[in-house]
């Protein structure tokens, strides 16, 4: 498999969002160039303020519109490898393809344009999702890279319009994978180049993207922050949204750093991994680790939920493919959740929330 040599310019897409950031960072540090694609010169100057020191090691590409053809032929001329988080912002209403179609685009048009240009490259390393994988986390099953999102797939297919938000919002990362390894496929005798795809669940912890305040945060952040603070819990249609499995969850560092090794390891080409440090939990997890740390760090408030409440039982997340081909040793619940108090207490007081106050 291609390897990306070192010191190599790398570029990233979505590189403002929230693992796109951390990626960036990780990319800078390892010695790296980065060519970091924003939407726009105005989203970018967090990037180039809060790298300032790397100096014209970080450059901008600006593409307004992923959707448009030929959006990235520019971006892509020069640079060894891709790591594409970017996905269309489009609201999950109406028919499914209104999400599925721009979630496809999103993927295939920057192929399309790194067959045509992109003469150096070596990995293209695709951001997919859990999504992709499972559907209901109330089962018992072990979930690996061979399992696909065919349920909500199906709905939709059913269902139309009527299929609920989270399966339109599934299809589209089942579809856009999917559409990613037949274009490898297709064009296999064409490029010299490979992709890997990391599927993520949940991806919670501190955050350097450009956010004044919790609304700010990118949605799975933001779901955290509400969840640990105010006590909103993002239900999944589930009737005890407290005891029931959340999903599976990994550290947003951790999940950079997966889409960095993924770039640097030859044998991670032409793989799917699955990045998670955790099988799916319950909220009441994340509440008793919150409260358990000591010396507490955030002095806001912070939700407590029936402490040592039952919990339901969980199906499990196999990753071990990521320790093999990737070496992750992931951060722990207590690491995520102490870093993550610490960083809205950093931030003062938009981020120090006392519900009822």
């Amino acid at each position: 498999m291609p390897e990306v040599p070192g010191k190599s310019t790398i570029l990233v897409t979505g590189a403002n969002g929230y693992i796109g950031v951390w990626t960036v960072r990780i990319l800078l540090e390892r010695g790296y160039s980065v060519r970091a694609a924003v939407r726009s010169e105005q989203r970018g100057q967090h990037l180039l303020s809060y790298f300032s020191t790397y100096g014209d090691r970080l450059k901008l590409a600006i593409v307004p519109d992923i959707m448009k053809d030929g959006a990235f032929d520019e971006a892509v001329k020069g640079i060894e490898g891709i790591v594409h988080t970017a996905s269309p912002a489009v609201a999950i209403t109406g028919h499914p393809d209104e999400i599925i179609t721009p979630a496809v685009g999103g993927v295939t048009g920057i192929m399309h344009s790194a067959l045509k240009h992109g003469t150096s490259l070596k990995r293209i390393v695709i951001t997919s999702s859990m999504a992709a994988v499972m559907y209901h986390c109330d089962d018992s099953v072990t979930y690996t890279e061979k399992d696909w999102n065919e349920s909500a797939v199906t709905e939709c297919e059913q269902k139309a319009e009527n299929a609920t938000p989270m399966a339109k919002y599934c299809a589209s990362k089942v579809k856009a994978e999917r559409a990613a390894w037949d274009f490898v496929e297709k064009h296999k005798s064409e490029i010299g180049w490979d992709i890997t795809v990391l599927n993520p669940p949940w991806v919670y912890g501190p955050s350097i993207q450009e956010a004044d305040k919790p609304s700010a945060l990118n949605s799975s952040a933001k779901y955290w922050f509400d969840a640990i603070v105010k006590g909103e819990i993002v239900a999944l249609g589930s009737t005890d949204p407290l005891v029931a499995p959340g999903g599976g969850w990994v550290d947003v560092r951790d999940c950079a750093e997966a889409h960095v090794r993924a770039l640097e390891r030859p044998a991670a080409g032409g793989k799917r991994i699955i990045v998670s440090a955790g099988s799916p939990h319950v909220w009441q997890d994340f509440f008793d680790t919150a409260n358990s740390l000591t010396p507490q760090p955030y002095q806001g408030s912070l939700a407590k939920g029936v402490p040592g409440g039952v919990k339901k039982g969980k199906n499990t997340i196999d990753s071990r493919t990521a320790h093999e081909f990737l070496g992750i040793e992931w951060r722990t619940m207590e690491q995520l959740t102490r870093d993550t108090l610490e960083d809205f207490q950093r931030k003062g007081s938009e981020w120090v929330v006392k519900v009822g106050e």
